[in-house]
């Protein structure tokens, strides 16, 4: 019996190994599937962070011509946390977008140093929303928005508000839509937001999401000025109906801040779409 009772507690005391060595499968250090997608938490999305996955990047990023005049932005996320804004404005970056919320579930834990910080330094700034078409509806979506961060005023310093539609880092690319229903999902958010602001919205998105989620879409092009995503020497093809952009996001990964933008125009342009 003796014999039995000291096998019973060593198969015991190996199962009860075994079972506490299975969780570390999934913890940081331990070998991952490269095949397996790693989806990131909520809320953790920014503005562009698809861009490279899916377009690439080219030569040079951001090479504009010698005729164009262009303001230098950045945007940011709670990536950033606390910004060297000063450093920012001394090198020439004029205006910010801050991501303010995401979905109706998020918002941004940076915000208070990041959108009072730019607008201390001098920049005119503004605020973006990361959009989540499969979570809750457009009108929800930009309520939260406006509630949280998202609002306007004609204050001179003040842009419209972004939404931020693009690749779903979490999911389906087109969020489980169809172009349609994509479409729709944009108006609804767009127009709750002129509801609630005064203004329309920008729309921040890449042409080729923009052409596979919304079959190239030009509803939206004679009202919501377009800030494009292409980390290229040039913007490329815009989406339909867009005749210019207003904003390129062309880097990832310029100086203090990675997210970097060009105004297409100058800092009376930029000052002329914060007060509308």
């Amino acid at each position: 019996m003796r014999v039995h009772r000291s096998g019973t507690t060593l198969a015991g005391a190996a199962l009860a190994a075994l079972a506490l060595l299975l969780p570390l499968a999934g913890h940081a250090g331990a070998v991952q599937d490269p095949g397996v997608r790693q989806v990131p938490a909520r809320g953790t999305a920014s503005m562009g962070m698809g861009v490279l996955a899916h377009d690439g990047q080219g030569s040079s990023p951001g090479g504009v011509s010698v005729q164009a005049v262009q303001t230098e932005g950045v945007d940011v996320s709670s990536h950033q946390g606390n910004v060297a804004w000063s450093t920012l404005w001394n090198s020439g970056v004029k205006w910010a977008y801050v991501k303010a919320t995401e979905g109706t579930y998020y918002k941004n834990t940076s915000f208070n140093q990041q959108y009072t910080g730019s607008y201390n330094v001098g920049m005119i700034r503004g605020t973006y929303h990361f959009a989540t078409p499969d979570t809750t509806t457009g009108a929800a979506q930009a309520d939260y928005f406006v509630n949280n961060g998202g609002g306007w005023s004609k204050d001179g310093r003040t842009l419209p508000g972004v939404l931020d539609i693009e690749w779903n880092p979490y999911g389906a690319t087109c969020y489980g839509k169809t172009q349609a229903g994509m479409v729709a999902w944009i108006r609804d958010f767009v127009n709750r937001y002129k509801a609630r602001t005064g203004r329309d919205a920008v729309i921040y998105t890449a042409t080729s999401w923009w052409t596979q989620c919304t079959g190239n879409s030009s509803a939206f092009a004679a009202t919501n000025p377009l800030w494009i995503a292409r980390y290229a020497a040039s913007v490329g093809e815009l989406p339909a109906g867009w005749q210019y952009y207003t904003m390129w996001q062309y880097t990832s990964s310029g100086p203090t801040v990675g997210d970097h933008n060009h105004f297409n125009g100058d800092l009376s342009r930029v000052q002329a779409l914060a007060n509308g």
